[in-house]
């Protein structure tokens, strides 16, 4: 017995005390990885030699999910996509399917697309940003981020009626309209974020210790982020200008004058600093929205599409049969295929769709943003520090419920 336990407690320092070396699990306990994301490090001292990123735990199958539902139903399920800017995958997902069925939905509801959104664009980046400054013991920060987002947070549930799953679209259209003060609630809105903006910009971008924290770790180069696939703020953080509002205009986004930030270090400073600008030039593009906004419909005329109004739905047998059908059959679009990308808070969010001309799809599949940055983690944290990792890991800003899905 003795010597079986000698021969254990062997091969236990060969695994892990080899050359100095330990093999430590960072999560999914750890509160930086957020509950999902394990992390199996092997350091030397307080340096990260190497690393293994388990993706996570959720198992949440949103894909073969939305294969055994109708168009519609799917609409809530990219709600727990990225449940931070939940209505940019409402959004992404609904041209996707309108793109597979050849039609385009009314102007108005192109504008209140948008406007819905670059506010989930804010609520995601202050999240962000906010989220991580506290990992960072930067905690008053996190206060004056998170109390902007439920402003937006109060301003989108006045339009969409919930807060983290609106599930505002619809295939063709919108649930509601705007409310009439709604340009007035936005003014009122964005003053108040521009004023905590302010503040935390002046706690943070020149703090010396936020500084070293972030400034030169978590580098990645334009050809490794090339290479892995990065989008969003990782990938414009290191100076390569994409953007899909920009490389592939949709919705009327080539209507709005706006900037694309971009760094040049590819760090975790350098996407502190294009969050913070992104955050402004959103603010810009709602309020061009507003200013440019056309009044008329807001869903498609055709009842094969939208769901007939109620009114018309108790006094006429067309729509009232057209209600059945979209409700228990849902759209059918023709079958074919497609691939719809929008640019959601973290990179670029695709949905590609397969139909076989039924009322579900027969193959769903979506790129999200998140999947390739934590795909790059490894090698951003690579010869850095265990504490770095937590900087690096905010900033790269994984969302549970896109990741593993």
């Amino acid at each position: 017995m003795e010597k079986k336990n000698a021969e254990t407690q062997k091969n236990w320092n060969l695994e892990t005390l080899e050359d100095g070396r330990m093999v430590l699990n960072m999560g999914p306990s750890h509160p930086a990885m957020h509950g999902i994301v394990r992390v199996l490090l092997t350091v030397q001292g307080e340096r990260v030699a190497d690393s293994d990123v388990e993706i996570g735990y959720l198992h949440r199958g949103f894909e073969k999910t939305c294969e055994n539902i109708t168009y519609n139903q799917c609409v809530p399920y990219t709600d727990r996509l990225n449940y931070v800017s939940p209505l940019i995958n409402n959004v992404g997902y609904a041209l996707a399917v309108e793109k597979l069925m050849g039609i385009e939905t009314p102007a108005r509801c192109q504008y209140i697309r948008v406007i819905m959104s670059e506010l989930s664009r804010l609520t995601d980046h202050l999240t962000c940003i906010g989220a991580n400054a506290m990992e960072l013991a930067a905690f008053t920060v996190y206060f004056y981020l998170i109390n902007a987002r439920e402003e937006i947070y109060r301003l989108t549930d006045a339009v969409a009626g919930g807060r983290v799953t609106p599930a505002y679209t619809r295939v063709g259209g919108l649930t509601r309209d705007l409310p009439p003060d709604f340009a007035r609630m936005t003014a009122e809105v964005f003053k108040k974020v521009r004023k905590n903006l302010s503040d935390a910009d002046k706690l943070l971008t020149r703090n010396r210790i936020f500084y070293d924290r972030l400034h030169n770790v978590g580098n990645i180069s334009k050809e490794d982020a090339i290479a892995f696939s990065f989008t969003g703020p990782a990938l414009r953080s290191t100076g390569i200008p994409l953007d899909v509002r920009k490389a592939t205009p949709y919705l009327v986004y080539d209507r709005f004058d706006f900037d694309i930030p971009v760094g040049s270090n590819g760090d975790n400073y350098d996407r502190y600093l294009v969050r913070l600008e992104e955050m402004k030039q959103s603010m810009r593009i709602v309020e061009q929205a507003l200013a440019q906004l056309p009044g008329g419909p807001i869903n498609h005329p055709d009842f094969n599409v939208i769901l007939p109004p109620k009114e018309e739905v108790a006094g006429n047998i067309e729509a009232l049969m057209a209600h059945f059908k979209l409700t228990f059959e849902g759209v059918k679009p023709p079958k074919g295929e497609v691939y719809q990308a929008v640019e959601g808070g973290n990179g670029e969010l695709g949905f590609y769709i397969v139909s076989d001309g039924t009322g579900s799809p027969w193959r769903l599949r979506v790129r999200p943003p998140c999947f390739a940055l934590t795909g790059g983690l490894s090698q951003m944290i690579k010869g850095g520090y265990i504490a770095d990792i937590v900087s690096t890991f905010g900033q790269i800003n994984m969302i549970g419920g896109e990741l593993e899905r």
